[in-house]
């Protein structure tokens, strides 16, 4: 009954290099991931038709840099304490 939206970003840490962060930030609809971007990749990927519609709208846009920008801000500012754990 109704709609389900779920937005989740992680970072996947391969190594205390900070080379071998990953951040994937996917967009689920109804149980479907619409859309993912992943830093390794350097783009948004479309998984469904509206998806790609999207991910070639925000490869273009504003929505990129944002993203670009994830990397740095949230998963290398905090792998100090991802591996202090």
């Amino acid at each position: 009954d109704g709609y389900f939206y779920q937005r989740v970003s992680e970072c996947r840490y391969s190594s205390k290099d900070l080379q071998g962060i990953e951040f994937i930030d996917s967009y689920v609809f109804n149980q479907a991931e619409n859309i993912r971007f992943n830093s390794t990749v350097g783009k948004f990927v479309g998984y469904t038709e509206l998806g790609v519609k999207n991910a070639e709208a925000w490869n273009k846009g504003p929505e990129l840099a944002g993203e670009l920008g994830e990397l740095e801000r949230f998963c290398k500012h905090n792998a100090d304490l991802h591996y202090s754990t």
